[in-house]
């Protein structure tokens, strides 16, 4: 498995970056996202994914480990491929998606080119069935034992966005015990984001 690449950009167009490592240039395809960020660099590094089939190797590369994790959890969903999950991270940031993933919005999904509606409720279901076991301490703590079951909810929904961006069960806790777990988990994760930038 390659973890990433790393050297010169030798060529970019779209979905398509091609990296030199070692006099070997490594087509990695892309999102958008990514493209923008290493636009005009003469070197970059990008985290990998290789993708192997009967008829074909593909080998995908992003500029930030956030954006490779959401396309992990895009492929895993039933019915969406490397293209599609390449199209949607193209279409928005993985703030985006952990937001959308959050709270349920599926027209997020249908924007993108080639999502239908079924596939938006299966991206959405599916990877909150997944997350959600990952945040078992979260829905067991004290934060639901007093606010009530929609604000712990809340809080747990706002955890699982948080992790999907990278941060820690840890960080994402800290972050949002500064604020009201009344709060929608929108505006949870968007404060959230606030505070965590700032360190």
């Amino acid at each position: 498995m390659i973890y990433s690449v790393s050297g010169r950009v030798i060529h970019t167009e779209a979905e398509l970056a091609v990296i030199e490592c070692g006099g070997v240039g490594y087509a990695c395809k892309t999102t958008f996202n990514t493209l923008q960020q290493i636009a005009g660099e003469e070197n970059a590094m990008l985290y990998t994914y290789m993708s192997v089939r009967e008829d074909a190797v593909e080998l995908f590369g992003f500029a930030q480990k956030e954006e490779l994790k959401c396309f992990k959890l895009l492929i895993s969903v039933s019915g969406v491929g490397p293209k599609a999950a390449i199209s949607i991270l193209s279409s928005m940031s993985t703030n985006e998606f952990a937001l959308s993933v959050a709270t349920g919005d599926a027209k997020a999904f249908t924007k993108v080119k080639g999502v239908g509606a079924k596939t938006a409720q299966r991206i959405i279901l599916e990877l909150k069935d997944k997350l959600a076991g990952e945040t078992i301490s979260v829905r067991g703590s004290s934060s639901q034992t007093s606010s009530g079951a929609a604000s712990g909810s809340n809080i747990a929904e706002a955890v699982t966005a948080l992790e999907v961006l990278g941060y820690s069960e840890g960080e994402a806790l800290s972050a949002l015990s500064k604020l009201d777990p009344a709060l929608s988990v929108e505006e949870l994760i968007k404060k959230s984001l606030i505070g965590l930038a700032r360190f």
